[in-house]
């Protein structure tokens, strides 16, 4: 979507300049931006200076340096070609060190870890053309030394409590949660709320000035994959949504159209209207395909207090249909009638008629809407001047209505959920939800600001800074929905194989430190003592090798436990220093049964995925 205006590789420890001496303007541009990003990887990189001149002006910049040589098994020297010099400097390299750790590891022609009389007896072989290609040794692990290593790590302690699946994940925090289900994953999309400062560098109250929503999924509603935060509005940030200024309480869906599946995210800019993104997949990258919000106040039946928390379905004949607004009007608190729903068109970002009533008794904000057999549930938070009802409910519980029709009338039925206050997860503040239908069983979505009275934030009050929990939900034979929140969360409902590849970001708990980098296809940071765990692993193949895909600034090494961060060790893995990604295998312990399954850091680590074989 960007005009290139300069290309170049970097060398790690060295500068680089960008340099286009005759880049043309557009003629029609205006509030032009910058930006310096890197093509293929999530290495960090520092900005000296930036420096605009008339066309044709050279600027003086640093001595260019040529990019690393890729390394080849068996070129010790460097020179692209393997004969006796090779041979001769490998040698050299066993009795007195290598040079740099690209000549010893093209000296480790077996790529056993070590470089020895075996590595230069095959690379003797291979000149005299004996053989015509190195053969691949197991890596040989010094338990003794790698115990050493880890005997000075201290392990990082984590936010969540063993025995807690709630919250979903404490490395960002996240309100709001809508979600869509595809091929056998839940797919969890929330308000990225995020630490806001004031002018002095204080910590304050959350003011919802979000531009992003984050994305998550699993399979099976414990181990839980962060695909970042999706950027979204773009009035004052980087979203496809030029229009929009921010981006709360997202719902999502897929459809199939013109034989092709397409995703479409929803969400709201603050109360002023409902905008609508599309992909080609649940996690992006995600355009704008309007340029304006799908609902808007200026539509009839839309002047509503609040134009915000959309909630979509589509339902079994393919018709899609959005359900939004909220808000209380002065003096209407049982009847407030700030509740829209409209059927979508088959594209899925137009509509089709007039937006119509729902009319929810107090009403304060959160549209839900699931189908159950052959009625519709929708449902929504109450709002906070609910004293005296006829209902018998409390302010900011999720009360929910019933209709045989998508677009109503709906009648009121209950109380699904109460406030997260009831079960002692916070100090009674808003509540938003979803309920999922996931794999034969009814669920509940919503939020607490657990994780922040957790971390003392405001000396343990918070500042609204949210957190999604799951939890299940039960249909009875009558068609009553009940939940009940809990930080014990729900039990994992299927084992998660490690015969594939398993992303790095797929975790069931993390140490504090741990953060979650880039967008879709994310990778882990952790320090010294930080660590990842997945749980319910199943060994029905047992183990013999792990594959990781990671890198580090220096020499690491990762630990494999089973059991948490202090469990047993079945295996290391070192990771070569330099800073680029790089994929090993190492020996493991046989390993039988399920298991839970931890990553235990010896040093700064970039972490992207693992595989058991």
């Amino acid at each position: 979507q960007y005009a290139t205006i300069a290309e170049a590789t970097g060398v790690k420890g060295n500068w680089v300049q960008l340099a286009n001496t005759n880049y043309l303007i557009p003629a029609d541009a205006s509030n032009m931006k910058l930006y310096v990003e890197t093509a293929e990887t999530t290495n960090n990189f520092y900005i000296d200076e930036a420096i605009g001149a008339v066309a044709g002006t050279g600027i003086l910049g640093p001595d260019p340096v040529e990019p690393p040589k890729e390394v080849i098994l068996g070129d010790v020297n460097g020179d692209g070609k393997i004969n006796i010099l090779d041979l001769a400097e490998a040698k050299g390299g066993v009795k007195s060190g290598f040079a740099d750790n690209s000549t010893k590891k093209a000296a480790d022609v077996d790529q056993s870890g070590v470089v020895d009389t075996t590595d230069l007896k095959l690379l003797q072989q291979y000149i005299a053309r004996i053989i015509t290609e190195f053969p691949v040794a197991e890596k040989v692990v010094d338990k003794e030394a790698m115990e050493k290593i880890f005997a000075s790590v201290n392990v990082a302690s984590s936010w969540k409590n063993d025995g807690e699946n709630n919250v979903l994940y404490t490395q960002r925090f996240g309100a709001d949660p809508g979600f869509m289900v595809y091929k056998d994953r839940l797919y969890v999309y929330t308000t990225n709320d995020a630490f806001e400062y004031d002018s002095s560098g204080n910590m304050q109250e959350n003011t919802y000035n979000v531009q992003t929503i984050n994305c998550h999924s699993s399979a099976d509603l414990v181990n839980w994959t962060d695909h970042g935060a999706i950027p979204v509005a773009g009035r004052n940030s980087t979203g496809p949504a030029k229009w929009a200024g921010y981006s709360w309480a997202p719902d999502a869906c897929w459809k199939t159209i013109n034989g092709k599946d397409k995703f479409f995210l929803y969400f709201a800019d603050s109360a002023g209207g409902i905008g609508v993104l599309t992909a080609d997949s649940p996690t992006g990258p995600w355009t704008d395909p309007l340029g304006k919000a799908l609902i808007s106040r200026n539509m009839p039946n839309c002047n509503v207090n609040w134009l915000f928390d959309p909630a979509v379905l589509v339902d079994d004949d393919g018709t899609g249909y959005l359900y939004f607004g909220g808000g209380v009007p002065d003096g209407k608190q049982a009847n407030p009638d700030t509740a829209r729903c409209v059927q979508l068109g088959d594209d899925m970002i137009s509509i089709v008629g007039t937006p119509v009533n729902i009319n929810p008794p107090y009403l304060f904000e959160d549209s839900s809407i699931e189908k159950i057999g052959d009625t519709y549930y929708y449902s929504y938070c109450t709002n906070w001047s609910t004293g005296g009802n006829p209902y018998g409910f409390n302010n900011a519980e999720i009360a929910y209505m019933t209709s045989k029709n998508p677009l109503g009338p709906f009648t009121y039925q209950g109380i699904m959920l109460k406030n997260p206050a009831s079960y002692r997860l916070d100090g009674g503040g808003n509540n938003h939800h979803s309920l999922v239908e996931f794999k034969g069983n009814y669920y509940m979505l919503y939020h607490s600001r657990n994780l922040e009275r957790k971390m003392g934030i405001n000396n343990g009050n918070g500042f609204n800074y949210r957190s999604p929990h799951i939890d299940k939900a039960t249909v009875s034979s009558d068609g009553k929905v009940t939940a009940t929140g809990s930080m014990k969360g729900v039990t994992q409902i299927e084992t998660l194989s490690p015969y594939t590849k398993v992303q790095a970001e797929t975790m069931q708990n993390q140490s504090k430190g741990i953060r979650v980098n880039g967008l879709s296809d994310t990778t882990v940071t952790g320090k010294k003592g930080d660590w990842t765990r997945v749980t319910g692993v199943s060994f029905d193949k047992g183990s013999s090798s792990i594959t990781v895909r990671a890198s580090a600034k220096n020499t690491s090494v990762i630990k494999v436990c089973t059991g948490g961060a202090n469990g047993t060790a079945i295996g290391y893995v070192e990771i070569p220093g330099g800073g680029s990604m790089t994929e090993v295998t190492f020996p493991i312990d046989n390993v039988s049964g399920t298991k839970d399954l931890t990553f235990v850091f010896s040093d700064e680590i970039v972490f992207d995925w693992w595989s058991i074989a």
